[in-house]
């Protein structure tokens, strides 16, 4: 009665009959209901045309050699960076909101490294100088664009460097030292904002910035800081403004998931309206239709024993058949913690990164469990935003994610474009609000409509 064939929609105003439905009801727990894939391929390159190609989207040969030698895994252009890449290259003002795993960081990487490339580097006084910034919410985010944009910078003689808070003045003003030709700069907002008001660093001549997962960084957590830096900036108000190499200006870039409403006002603030290109992909705040999507109804105390029960089915999957890795999220660090301890009792090897570690513990925890050293990672949500993790294989969120945005984000982290596993992600489903936000996901996957209320939310 409550099955819905793939080929099914449900209309706007038709009632569905939902599995959750009664899922307020202490007696519907351990009912359970999945949302199966729709489709095999990542929507990212579903729509992409089979026939694209980088150099098609106006890429200088140099770009497309140094591409090959970075990334010869990369042969086609996603959706997203088909869509995006003409108009940077034409200097325009982009917002770019696109589903996780699509491909944006390619999409505004190559047009910054080929703008770089045509200009003259300008005397900077002795302090960096950097011509293109990336603006990031974590360190593990910044960690992850580094190693990114690194290779291709060193293909085209470009120096990209990261600035990385967490350890004070003095770290900063130590990784600011070392090379002051700086050319792309990604950096977290709280460490440019120090190096910016311990004068150590100048963005006087930036000709490209980014807010990669903008929503983020548009939060309140980090308004007044990227507000501060957008001051310090100059930014071009239209393409024409772009095109003085000796007077730069800078083309702004704003890429993320999910996009709320009141970005446009934000941004008037620093460019015209007219100037700014808004791409959305048909997938964007949709809960992607090639990952299997399972919400399981516990009481809190079941959730522990059902979660090692996941976890050690894996461990077995994983000796046998080197099956993907695991996330499991928790809305807590202390809740991260303590999972820790009761995995480490039933002798579970993991990793976990929450964002009250040091930056000394949190430093390369990420980066380990993306090359395999540990198959699985307890986490907060710092590790829900744009970290590429294509080894991902299942993710669980043992607490039900607050918002909507952060289930997208979440969700997100399997399914990727050249993921080799297709992905699945179990949410325990505790608390009546949890059940609020499952029944509007499965209402949404009915209607094959994108999730409500996220485009008016911070």
């Amino acid at each position: 009665e409550l099955n819905q064939p793939a080929r099914l929609t449900l209309g706007r105003w038709e009632r569905a009959p939902l599995a959750s439905r009664g899922w307020k009801n202490r007696r519907s727990r351990r009912d359970y209901f999945s949302i199966e894939r729709a489709q095999h391929e990542v929507p990212a390159l579903r729509d992409s045309p089979s026939e694209g190609s980088f150099a098609a989207l106006g890429l200088e040969p140099r770009v497309l050699h140094a591409l090959q030698e970075a990334a010869p895994e990369v042969v086609r252009p996603t959706t997203v960076q088909s869509r995006t890449i003409p108009p940077l290259l034409r200097g325009r003002h982009i917002l770019c909101a696109a589903e996780t795993g699509s491909g944006k960081t390619l999409g505004y990487l190559l047009p910054l490294l080929q703008r770089l490339l045509g200009r003259p580097t300008l005397d900077s006084h002795s302090i960096p100088a950097p011509r293109g910034l990336v603006l990031v919410p974590s360190r593990e985010l910044a960690e992850q664009v580094r190693a990114v944009a690194q290779p291709l910078g060193v293909s085209l003689g470009l120096h990209v460097r990261e600035l990385e808070g967490g350890r004070g003045m003095s770290r900063i003003r130590l990784q600011l030292s070392k090379q002051p030709s700086v050319d792309v700069l990604v950096a977290t907002p709280g460490a440019l904002w120090k190096a910016l008001k311990g004068q150590l660093i100048t963005l006087r001549q930036l000709s490209y910035l980014v807010l990669d997962e903008a929503d983020t960084l548009l939060d309140e957590s980090f308004l007044e800081l990227v507000d501060y830096i957008l001051d310090k900036s100059h930014i071009a108000e239209d393409s024409a403004d772009l095109k003085d190499p000796f007077n730069p200006k800078a083309q702004l870039v704003l890429v993320g998931a999910t996009f709320p409403e009141g970005v446009g006002q934000l941004l008037s603030k620093v460019a015209s309206p007219d100037s700014l290109t808004t791409i959305t992909s048909s997938k964007l705040h949709c809960i992607m239709p090639h990952v299997r999507q399972t919400f399981m109804r516990l009481k809190g105390a079941e959730k522990v024993t059902e979660l090692v029960q996941i976890l050690k089915q894996h461990d077995k999957a994983y000796r046998s058949s080197r099956s993907g890795t695991v996330l499991v999220f928790c809305n807590s660090s202390s809740t991260v913690n303590w999972l820790g301890y009761i995995l480490d009792d039933h002798k579970i090897q993991h990793l976990r990164l929450q964002g009250q570690m040091p930056a000394s513990m949190r430093a390369g925890i990420f980066q380990c469990f993306q090359e395999g050293s540990q198959d699985i990672l307890l986490c907060t949500d710092i590790a829900s935003r744009g970290l590429d993790s294509t080894h991902v294989e299942l993710v669980v969120n043992y607490d039900f994610p607050l918002t909507l945005q952060d289930y997208i984000h979440r969700a997100g982290r399997v399914g990727r474009v050249g993921s080799e596993v297709p992905g699945t992600v179990i949410s325990f489903v505790t608390h009546p609000w949890d059940v609020n936000l499952v029944q509007k996901i499965e209402l949404a996957a009915r209607r094959r409509r994108s999730l409500p209320g996220i485009g008016s939310s911070v």
